[in-house]
């Protein structure tokens, strides 16, 4: 529990069974109900079921007001709810919960243990398997190491990381026999035996046909759900703030603030910057708010922050990052700790839901880019050994639907863009001991998004049409049309100028520890070298390499 108190300093609690057959251990972040009638381990009044919780149910009020003449609540918190529903509906409860969620429920009579994962993953869980059937849970992968499961790394998912430039994508993590729960999953245990089933699969909830009602109808559901969503993640017994860049989602959410909370809301607004006018999004920051009283908190990361920085966010993610922009967000964090914020939202997932990246317009048949703005390849596969290369494993897009766009945002939905930035700011908002929601990523919104035809998303070659139309009756004039920024961080820039020396050692120490066994020497300090002088406008397969480094010096 040590391991990974910082998603939990406010208090911590352990459940031996009698039978001698399970462990619960909690670390809690007090957000709902901070007395200590809403700590855990949980049981219900007759001891039978057990739970620990990491997340919200943002519908806990809803779903009490349900259970409320059938179970004896004695919190308010929303983990006693939850408690209630599952010893109600068992796991038919999953269906009837709005919100973000890793939870384990242990029952005593039946000697089984349920788990589940949230739709989206929003919340991580991770297990190992022992040959004798011994079952441990974490929330991140550090509590498992620290329980002694080893740390050999998965080769196969980093060469599909070095190859394909892929991650979070299946339950496999850079570890070997430590896997993630997939989001939308379930897992029991009982008598040693181990089972892992689908309960949300988004692709059949959306179904097959599109939604043909008329635009004002779709239009006005979507903003009622926007507005629901914001004003469902706005319950807590601590402050909230938002998560705030010059883009169109985020100021979206701001916007929908202002609604919920009424024109006098002064929720903390934070924005990062590197100092850079090409990359920062201050000035249209700036102009969201000028006409608001929400205070405005800017976070700026420096050069010389970047390696010890690099290194401890590194250590907290345990798995590959994303590079400059990912650090820049952990800063926030830590702003936001400081000025007595624990609880952030921001404006994650619109892109996906209405087509917003810029390969969505030119699909041609063939699975796009994993990044968007790049002109030069991805990844350097021609940089590895032979033998790395050919233990990777190439992804399959799935063609759950009859067009080409919507499989691409299912794609990006449930196994490349949103579990992979999913993961990052859980692991640097806790890292923090902060709490991040994410209202767009309500399903609901996402379903209703996901059912609209291609011209509702995409119109003379530009995405978010629909959610545009939305948005351009909530905000400042100007604001709705701005053009997408591809980059939010000087990364190359930096990586030749003020960290080259950094980017050089770290580069070397992934040679040290993995050249000739995954990189090859010669190849990579020969296209290293060609960065230098510049022209390419693609540092990921840079940071793979800086990632490794960090790695060899995690171990």
């Amino acid at each position: 529990m040590k391991a990974q108190r910082h998603r939990g300093p406010n208090t911590e609690g352990i459940f031996i069974s009698k039978t001698g057959l399970a462990g619960l251990g909690h670390n809690r972040l007090s957000i709902i109900d901070l007395s200590t009638d809403g700590d855990q381990p949980m049981s219900d009044p007759e001891g039978r079921y057990w739970v620990i919780f990491n997340g919200e149910i943002y519908n806990y009020l809803e779903l009490r007001k349900c259970l409320k003449d059938e179970y004896p609540f004695k919190s308010r918190s929303d983990t006693e709810v939850l408690l209630a529903a599952y010893r109600k509906w068992g796991s038919a409860c999953l269906d009837k919960l709005v919100g973000m969620f890793a939870f384990a429920v242990w029952d005593e009579t039946d000697r089984a243990l349920f788990v589940a994962r949230d739709r989206f993953g929003v919340k991580p869980l991770y297990y190992h398997r022992r040959p004798d059937g011994t079952l441990f849970l974490a929330s991140e992968i550090k509590a498992l190491r620290a329980a002694g499961i080893s740390s050999v790394p998965d080769e196969v998912t980093w060469a599909n990381y070095h190859v394909y430039g892929l991650y979070d994508h299946s339950e496999r993590t850079f570890w070997k026999d430590i896997l993630s729960l997939p989001p939308g999953h379930t897992l029991t245990n009982k008598a040693g035996h181990t089972q892992v089933s689908c309960w949300y699969d988004l692709a059949e909830r959306v179904g097959a046909e599109t939604d043909e009602r008329p635009v004002e109808a779709v239009c006005e559901e979507y903003l009622d759900l926007l507005v629901q969503s914001v004003r469902l993640r706005f319950r807590s017994d601590v402050p909230v703030g938002v998560n705030l860049s010059g883009g169109v989602d985020s100021s979206t959410l701001l916007s929908l603030v202002q609604q919920v909370q009424g024109c006098d809301s002064n929720v903390k607004a934070f924005t990062f910057i590197t100092g850079d006018p090409r990359y920062d999004e201050l000035p249209w920051v700036n102009r969201m708010l000028a006409s608001t009283k929400h205070p405005s908190v800017v976070c700026q990361l420096r050069p010389e922050e970047v390696p010890s920085l690099a290194h401890s966010v590194q250590a907290f993610q345990e798995e590959p990052f994303g590079g400059l922009p990912t650090l820049s967000y952990a800063r926030l964090f830590e702003r936001a700790r400081e000025e007595g914020v624990t609880v952030l939202l921001d404006g994650n997932g619109l892109d996906e839901q209405w087509a917003g990246y810029d390969y969505y317009a030119s699909l041609n048949g063939q699975a796009p880019s994993l990044v968007q703005g790049i002109r030069t390849p991805l990844t350097r596969p021609e940089c590895l050994t032979p033998e790395f290369r050919a233990l990777a494993e190439p992804f399959t897009m799935p063609q759950s639907f009859t067009d080409p766009l919507r499989n691409t945002q299912y794609r990006d939905l449930r196994f490349t863009k949103i579990p992979r930035a999913l993961r990052f700011n859980d692991r640097i908002s806790m890292r923090a001991s902060t709490e991040l929601r994410e209202p767009f990523l309500d399903h609901r919104l996402v379903e209703l998004a996901l059912r609209q035809p291609p011209e509702r998303k995409i119109a003379e070659g530009k995405g978010k049409w629909l959610l545009r139309r939305i948005a351009r009756k909530m905000m400042p004039t100007g604001l709705v049309d701005a053009p997408k920024r591809l980059l939010q961080t000087p990364q190359r820039e930096w990586l030749r100028g003020p960290l080259l020396k950094w980017a050089q050692a770290c580069i070397e120490d992934a040679l040290a520890g993995y050249g000739d066994q995954w990189l090859d020497p010669v190849k990579v300090r020969e296209v290293w070298g060609r960065f230098q002088q510049g022209g390419d406008d693609n540092s990921f397969y840079l940071w793979q390499w800086i990632t490794v480094g960090l790695f060899t010096r995690f171990k």
